[in-house]
């Protein structure tokens, strides 16, 4: 009895920790167009990312995540520390292991211009903006978890008359010491055209930091 109880403030501590950690970072803004369950969709400003190759299938150990760290941490023409932010977007064919890693840059940092990026392999590009298609679930993201979650996500476009694009991107919100059951992941198809749809009641385009509550 006694262990299950502490095994049970461990797991709330935990889910504590994961969330604020969460909250913690600046988010990408959207705006919620329509909800349904675990599935949005969204409407995007553009957003731009620093970016690198990767293997999605290692979790950031081949020296991606790393690479971007470093840009943030200084390793950039302005040698500016850059603040990190959620989430870290995967781009590619989803169902392939090589991605493009990319982390958002601050609201304030795009504004003004992101520095140009002093070592090999990161790259500065603008992600464009527009409605997607997103599904949200937990666990620790790899390419067959993140094809699986494709599907659904397909699925109920197809039932709702949404196309979309052929690639869907995959994004992260939590740092690798997160429990995978308590993780956030999404996965996002930008949109080719959509049924009218009225905006959700929780429609807002306040920073995705918000959303953090809800997973």
């Amino acid at each position: 009895m006694y262990v299950a109880g502490f095994v049970g403030v461990a797991l709330v501590g935990t889910l504590a920790l994961a969330m604020a950690t969460r909250a913690g970072y600046e988010s990408a803004e959207f705006k919620v167009i329509e909800s349904d369950g675990v599935i949005e969709i969204r409407e995007y400003p553009d957003l731009m990312l620093a970016a690198t190759d990767s293997n999605m299938n290692s979790q950031g150990r081949d020296g991606s995540f790393m690479r971007l760290f470093r840009y943030i941490s200084g390793a950039n023409a302005a040698e500016q520390k850059i603040a990190m932010t959620t989430p870290v977007f995967m781009e590619g064919e989803i169902g392939e292991s090589d991605v493009s890693m990319g982390f958002v840059m601050p609201k304030g940092v795009a504004a003004k211009g992101a520095p140009e990026p002093k070592g090999e392999g990161v790259k500065l590009r603008q992600r464009k903006g527009g409605r997607f298609a997103v599904i949200r679930f937990s666990g620790r993201l790899d390419s067959e978890l993140a094809k699986a979650q494709e599907a659904k996500l397909r699925e109920w476009m197809d039932s709702r008359g949404f196309e979309g694009e052929d690639s869907a991107e995959a994004a992260g919100y939590d740092p690798p010491f997160t429990p995978a059951a308590l993780r956030r992941n999404e996965i996002l198809i930008r949109l080719k055209s959509s049924p009218e749809v009225a905006p959700s009641e929780n429609d807002s385009s306040k920073e995705e930091v918000e959303t953090a509550k809800d997973s």
